[in-house]
């Protein structure tokens, strides 16, 4: 089959294809397997890929074209196959926020309680942060296992989290790259495809979609997150995958840090039974669903109880410390996170009046930490691990004029000032008391 799609790509004009799109036409499956393999191979360029992500970006995709787009992507490469590791193999993935470290904690939590958890993540996209960037804060921590590494990892320890490896969809992890530098992140059917791809390759049976909606997400409309949540359940379980999929929020960050090293640390806390509320709750929520499909809880009430008593009882914890020794990290700074380096401006950002904030622009607040170092502007920037802020005033609390909103962390003065000026806008304060938002809207 493979022979065939290669001989095909020698005679397709992209330039056709990217037009016909241009023109809002669907595109035959045979096609896009065309295009898609053809830009795997070499044989059509980046600027070709930009165009038709950009056309799709406007366009949209039909769901035919999506069950297409989503096949090709997952046969661009090698399938794993873990059909030998007893269990039901189960894997969570969120649309991603600002300060959404969930992964960091929910993986090592499930897997704790029970469950096979093969991971693969991504990069940060955007004004979001990406758990490998996060995982890579970690000194020596590999997230480019291979494949025989990863299966192997998945059987001794229950879990591992991983990026996309040269022969696990490659496709995927090339037109990623692109849709975070051509502006073409929020187009529901590439989201689509990059997430399914990627777990349908990595040979789960079920999977916990965190579909995030409001000012710090993706897709800022409720309505747009909804339609996301169902497509992704319904494409996911046209693939014979068992699906949950979870709206919950993201009008301000979750949990008090962003940040990739700032985040680690804060998902230590909760691992250790601590760390703040709207963070914990979503990812007890999260991963009791994981354990439900898993057949390990008997019903949501069940897995809530029992990803409690393992982040209590230190269970998770040690489960993360296995995990991240496995792949090479130094746990000592997991011990003590105290040891890791500051950065070199710690600075507070002061509110500039009295009143109750009622509002907050959470996308603001992650190009912030963008423009701090913590993620990317271009493919070729790099991460500054050490650099972010922490949220220390939330939706529906009072404020006083001077009193400290965040506290920043940056490399110096005047990326802090940055921080400073777009941290300030994306707060509003009024006389007006508000409530805040609730942490889940809808499960499907």
């Amino acid at each position: 089959m493979r022979e065939t799609l290669r001989e095909r790509t020698e005679s397709m004009n992209p330039v056709e294809f990217i037009e016909k799109k241009k023109r809002g036409n669907e595109h035959s499956p045979e096609e896009l397997k065309d295009f898609v393999l053809g830009y795997v191979k070499g044989e059509i360029p980046d600027y070709q890929m930009s165009a038709w992500l950009m056309a799709v970006n406007f366009q949209g995709m039909t769901d035919r074209e999506t069950l297409a787009l989503v096949e090709v992507m997952v046969n661009s490469g090698e399938v794993v196959d873990l059909s030998h590791i007893e269990g039901i193999k189960v894997d969570k993935h969120s649309t991603g926020g600002v300060g959404d470290k969930v992964s960091l904690i929910l993986a090592p939590l499930a897997a704790s309680c029970g469950c096979i958890v093969p991971m693969i993540s991504g990069r940060g996209l955007g004004h979001t942060g990406g758990t490998l960037d996060k995982l890579e804060s970690i000194p020596g921590m590999r997230v480019n296992l291979s494949r025989e590494e990863f299966v192997s990892q998945v059987e001794r320890v229950g879990v591992a989290m991983i990026g996309q490896t040269e022969e696990i969809v490659p496709a995927d992890r090339k037109m990623y790259a692109l849709r975070d530098v051509t502006a073409t992140v929020r187009s529901i059917p590439l989201i689509c495809a990059s997430i399914l791809s990627k777990k349908i390759a990595e040979g789960i049976d079920a999977l916990v979609l965190d579909v995030k909606t409001g000012s710090g997400a993706f897709l800022q409309e409720y309505e747009q997150s909804r339609k996301l949540a169902q497509k992704l359940k319904s494409v996911g379980e046209e693939f014979g995958l068992r699906v949950k999929a979870v709206i919950t929020d993201m009008n301000q960050p979750l949990g008090n840090k962003a940040g990739n090293w700032l985040e680690v640390k804060e998902s230590i806390e909760v691992l250790k039974g601590k760390g703040p509320g709207d963070l914990v709750g979503v990812t007890v929520y999260l991963t009791a669903w994981m354990l439900v499909l898993a057949g390990i809880a008997s019903d949501l009430k069940a897995g809530e109880e029992l990803a409690s008593r393992n982040l209590k009882n230190g269970k998770a914890f040690e489960k993360f410390l296995e995990l991240v020794e496995a792949q090479g990290g130094d746990v000592r700074y997991i011990e003590n996170p105290e040891k890791y380096r500051k950065a070199p401006i710690v600075k507070p950002v002061k509110s500039m009046v009295s009143g109750y904030i009622t509002e907050i622009d959470t996308e603001l607040l992650g190009l912030a930490a963008v423009g701090l170092g913590a993620g990317r502007k271009k493919i070729t920037d790099r991460i500054l691990p050490e650099v972010g802020f922490v949220v220390l005033k939330k939706i529906s609390e009072y404020v006083k004029e001077g009193e400290e909103l965040c506290i920043v962390h940056a490399k110096d003065e005047r990326t802090f000032e940055q921080a400073r000026g777009n941290i300030l806008k994306a707060y509003k304060i009024t006389q007006y008391k508000t409530s805040p938002p609730p942490l889940f809207y809808e499960t499907f």
